[in-house]
């Protein structure tokens, strides 16, 4: 079993049992938002946490063990993604990402926003127009060093 057998088998056992993200996300004691991004392959989970998920869907023991090794982040199956949702971001990142380094160099500096010390809020915005995406991202400023 690799660890994409076990992303498979969550997302299997996940709409057979008719369970949520934000559900599982319970289980786990973490947000939604991280706890996805776990049960989808890019984050650790403890023993504790492994065990838990492992009973809430019925994983194997070998699944279980998985949960626990460290990801190989950031694997997505092609360097430019062709999910329309997902290319959406890399888009999204073509368009306003030198934006982003801009305004973030003006404010902070010369640096980084981390991806490891990182939070992320996503929500349902109403909107009569139709509901929008809200994603609030909040990451640690990393200034670089000189030596």
């Amino acid at each position: 079993m690799q660890r994409e057998d076990v992303t498979d088998l969550i997302v299997l056992q996940k709409i057979k049992k008719k369970l949520t993200w934000t559900q599982l996300a319970e289980v786990i004691g973490h947000s939604k938002e991280w706890s996805t991004a776990a049960l989808l392959g890019q984050m650790t989970l403890t023993e504790a946490q492994a065990k838990a998920i492992g009973a809430a869907l019925d994983l194997p023991e070998e699944a279980i063990a998985l949960l626990q090794v460290t990801p190989y982040k950031g694997s997505l199956p092609t360097a430019v993604p062709t999910d329309p949702l997902i290319y959406r971001f890399y888009e999204l990142i073509s368009v306003y990402g030198t934006t982003f380094k801009a305004l973030i160099h003006e404010e902070f500096g010369d640096g980084i926003m981390s991806a490891i010390d990182f939070n992320m809020d996503l929500t349902r915005e109403p909107d009569p127009k139709g509901d929008r995406v809200r994603i609030v991202m909040s990451g640690k400023f990393l200034p670089y060093k000189t030596y």
